[in-house]
């Protein structure tokens, strides 16, 4: 099928409907960065002709070079016949405006958190100079913590991972972007590392997928690295021990965030005594909590 298509495909348009055509008869899994197969076939396209990725009319009808040709069918075909996400076929990830490295050593950067950045804190945090301290539990790819270093220019960063991998994967990040002098890695199992530090601001992606959803995740998920997914049962074993411990490595005035997927109903019943704040998201008003080192202090958490 490739080969025949090198023969009659032509330009741009024609590609785009031709992984549209192949994801969708592969009935591939979109939620790396794509959110349909008309999206990641325009990604794709335009990522490997190098091509600008906010500019896709005045190139759809551009005839194309054989080669050119070859080198798109090869990635829809390695993304058809592989089912990993295209984001470790490209070794990159965008968070908004920010472009990362990655590879299959970290989960693809897709946190909600992302987008509050500095904005949304701001009735909590309402000089970003004020953040003298910051720390990004669970880091991974070290994404999180370059936002961090970039929107709270006076805070130095710390940037904590269990998995050595990950954090040769942001350290790599880090190095990008001329970040070195401002954000440590720090291997560690949450806080077990930084006794006594405390922080102006914690942020936290942290495993959250309960054992019934991580057993019927779709291949494409079961690339990533199994230590950044699931978390107990009801797959808040790590945001429980963020919680019960984050008060103790809070300032006063402190902030946590922390991103939990679909857990709200499940974490509230668990915590009747906290008054989580739960933050507006392009995903919607369930997914990322807020707490202050006061609230945390009152629940009896410090």
């Amino acid at each position: 099928m490739y080969h025949d298509a090198l023969a009659h495909l032509r330009t741009v348009r024609d590609l785009i409907r031709f992984a549209v055509s192949r994801f969708n008869t592969a009935r591939l899994h979109f939620g790396h960065g794509s959110a349909t197969a008309y999206d990641e076939a325009v990604y794709l396209v335009l990522r490997r002709l190098d091509l600008p990725l906010d500019r896709l009319e005045p190139f759809l009808d551009a005839h194309l070079l054989p080669d050119e040709i070859s080198e798109v069918l090869a990635l829809i075909k390695q993304r058809v016949e592989t089912r990993k996400p295209l984001a470790y076929l490209l070794q990159e990830a965008w968070l908004g405006d920010y472009r990362f490295y990655i590879d299959e050593r970290v989960i693809v950067p897709r946190s909600f958190i992302a987008e509050l950045l500095p904005e949304a804190l701001a009735p909590w945090i309402e000089y970003p100079e004020l953040v003298h301290r910051a720390l990004d539990l669970c880091t991974g790819s070290g994404c999180l913590a370059v936002l961090l270093a970039d929107h709270y220019p006076d805070a130095e960063v710390d940037a904590i991972d269990l998995s050595p991998e990950a954090l040769a994967v942001a350290q790599r990040n880090i190095n990008d972007y001329g970040l070195n002098d401002r954000i440590q890695l720090v291997e560690s199992d949450l806080f077990n590392a930084v006794a006594g530090e405390r922080y102006d601001l914690i942020v936290s992606n942290p495993p959250y997928v309960d054992a019934e959803s991580v057993s019927a995740l779709p291949d494409e998920y079961l690339h990533e690295p199994a230590l950044a997914l699931g978390s107990g049962d009801d797959g808040l074993d790590a945001t429980r021990q963020i919680i019960e411990q984050a008060g103790r490595h809070l300032n006063p005035h402190g902030v946590l965030v922390v991103e939990i997927g679909h857990n709200r109903h499940t974490l509230e019943a668990a915590y009747p005594e906290l008054s989580f704040v739960w933050l507006d998201t392009s995903g919607g008003d369930g997914f990322v909590f807020l707490l202050t080192y006061e609230m945390l202090v009152e629940a009896g958490f410090a």
